[in-house]
């Protein structure tokens, strides 16, 4: 089968990838001749575990090319899917401009039947726009199909999640659709992957109800945590006293300084805005989401009232990245704490073992660092700000000697407090 992936940003690329290792003829689509150059070098523009080897394994192999010609890749191919940007727009809604301008291109140069797909996350109703556009611009000239196929990638781990899901989702009124894209994934039966057949309004609510549910879940352990430190409870008993209960779970049950990245800030908005277009209200996603917007705040006035004045005092910040193991910066916490250190008058110094390159580009004067015992020297507090794995067992006693004054904000609980203070650092964790 012969498919085409419309984008090649996160999503476009790890999902062209991983069809060309099940075998597929995948092209990739981009308009940005630059980026299909690199890429076409083998050059990949994000760092996600493993994909830089598939990318060049079915490059090799001639199942997996680059291209800016939409028309030709459109032309050859059965499926095609849009995995183009959905940015939030000023008022919380997606912004489906880069996706109408794709289905009218589609379109454009439609020839033959097709079964075109969503992979961005896209509000409910967008299946029935891109109908309504391709139906418009082909003037009806031959049959396709619209479905809806969701992601749920996370960054870091994208290629597993790809190769291995949870779930495919497939959504579509079309039988003939269902089951071209049921054979497309069929190297997944093999290990018994559950596959959910719908409609596609309610393949396109699936994904933002579960990433308004995951952000939902990491604001509650956050609030969780913050009573066990009222009343002296430690959070990661209560936590796995919740977890083991097979309703809850123990995913995402990690408090820290909130979420971030490209997906559930943005997700989170625009499921509020979509509830407010149909006449309703998400209060729980808008609790969650302003628990989360007040997380860094909170994170550092402790810091301040733990550790005293902030103002001419260096704070060596471990990690900038909105998670281990990607190179991501958008709405990371610690991005957002950084700014917050330097409105109270802190000198930074920073390390992060991918990052670094994403945050020079920033505006954030704050002196980056060759290695976490770079970063530590002369400071006068040690934020652990994201948890990658490096960050897990460092020389603690190196640590200190080379800090200012010992104090220690463990953002991610990542050691046990009293070790650290054993060691004769003052240290701060979560809810602990």
């Amino acid at each position: 089968m012969n498919i085409a992936v419309i984008g090649t940003g996160y999503v476009g690329l790890v999902t062209g990838a991983c069809f060309a290792e099940f075998g597929v003829r995948v092209t990739c689509v981009d308009k940005e001749a630059d980026k299909i150059a690199r890429l076409q070098k083998g050059e990949i523009p994000i760092y996600e575990p493993g994909l830089e080897e598939i990318v060049r394994r079915n490059m090799k192999s001639e199942r997996l090319t680059f291209t800016t010609d939409l028309k030709q890749a459109v032309s050859r191919s059965l499926v095609v899917f849009i995995a183009v940007g959905t940015p939030q727009s000023e008022t919380g809604e997606a912004d489906l401009s880069y996706v109408r301008t794709v289905a009218e291109e589609i379109g454009h140069c439609l020839d033959s039947y097709k079964v075109v797909v969503t992979k961005s996350t896209v509000p409910m109703g967008t299946g029935r726009m891109i109908r309504e556009v391709i139906q418009k611009v082909s003037g009806g000239r031959t049959h396709f199909s619209v479905a809806s196929n969701p992601e749920f990638l996370r960054e870091g781990s994208a290629v597993e999640d790809f190769l291995r899901p949870n779930r495919v989702v497939i959504g579509t009124d079309d039988a003939q659709a269902a089951a071209i894209l049921k054979d497309l994934y069929s190297p997944l039966f093999l290990i018994e992957t559950p596959f959910i057949e719908t409609s596609v309004v309610s393949a396109e609510m699936i994904k933002y109800a579960a990433n308004a549910f995951l952000a939902v879940k990491i604001s509650y352990i956050n609030e969780v945590a913050d009573l066990c430190a009222a009343v002296g409870a430690d959070v990661h008993d209560v936590a796995r006293g919740m977890g083991l209960d097979r309703r809850i779970g123990m995913k995402f049950l990690h408090p820290g300084p909130g979420y971030g990245g490209s997906c559930f800030p943005k997700d989170t908005q625009a499921a509020m805005a979509m509830a407010r277009a149909s006449g309703q209200e998400f209060k729980i996603v808008k609790a969650a989401e302003q628990v989360n917007k007040a997380r860094p705040g909170l994170i550092v006035a402790r810091m301040e009232k733990r550790f005293g004045p902030l103002a001419r005092r260096t704070v060596a910040v471990l990690g900038l990245t909105f998670k281990p193991n990607t190179d991501d910066l958008r709405e990371s916490p610690a991005i957002k704490i950084i700014r917050l250190l330097k409105e109270k008058g802190a000198g930074i110094r920073a390390f992060d073992p991918v990052g670094m390159p994403g945050a020079r580009a920033m505006d954030l004067d704050i002196i980056t660092c060759d290695d976490e015992y770079d970063a530590a020297r002369g400071a006068d507090l040690l934020v652990l700000a994201t948890e990658w794995n490096q960050f897990r067992n460092m020389d603690m006693k190196r640590i200190k000697e080379v800090m200012k004054q010992p104090n220690l904000a463990d953002l991610r609980n990542i050691y046990e407090p009293e070790e650290m203070r054993g060691l004769g650092f003052e240290y701060m964790g979560v809810g602990r």
